[in-house]
C-alpha cells in the first residue's frame, strides 16, 4: 500500500523551471505533472535507487540517504528523495528531470 506525501521542489530554480515549461513544452509539463500526482498519492510509486548506487554529489549536497526515480518517455527520469521532517508528513522532494544521456552520465553507466 501506499503513502501519501507532499511534493517540494528542491529549490526555487527547479520550481520555476518548472513552472516555465508550461509554456515552452506544455506536454512534456503535463507530463512532469502527472508523475507528481502519482508521487503525491503514492511516494514510493519510482523505483528505489540502492544506496551504493546514489551519486556521492546528492548526498553531500542534500544529505540524503534514499533517492527514487520515476521513468518519464523517450528515456526521461525524473529524481526525488523521501523525508520525514516531523516524523508525521511524508515529502517527496523533486530533484531533477533529465533525459537518459545525463542519467547515465550521474549514475556512471
Amino acid at each position: 500500500m501506499g503513502k501519501e506525501g507532499e511534493i517540494r521542489f528542491v529549490d526555487l530554480k527547479l520550481k520555476e523551471s518548472f513552472k516555465e515549461l508550461e509554456n515552452s513544452d506544455k506536454e512534456f509539463y503535463e507530463e512532469i505533472q502527472n508523475a507528481l500526482n502519482d508521487i503525491s498519492n503514492n511516494v514510493f510509486c519510482g523505483r528505489n535507487v540502492k544506496k551504493e548506487l546514489i551519486p556521492k554529489e546528492f548526498i553531500r549536497k542534500y544529505n540524503l540517504n534514499n533517492l527514487w526515480i520515476y521513468n518519464l518517455r523517450d528515456g526521461w527520469r525524473l529524481l526525488y528523495f523521501i523525508t520525514t521532517p516531523d516524523k508525521i508528513d511524508v515529502l517527496a522532494i523533486i530533484l531533477d528531470w533529465m533525459n537518459h544521456k545525463d542519467y547515465e552520465r550521474l549514475f556512471k553507466f
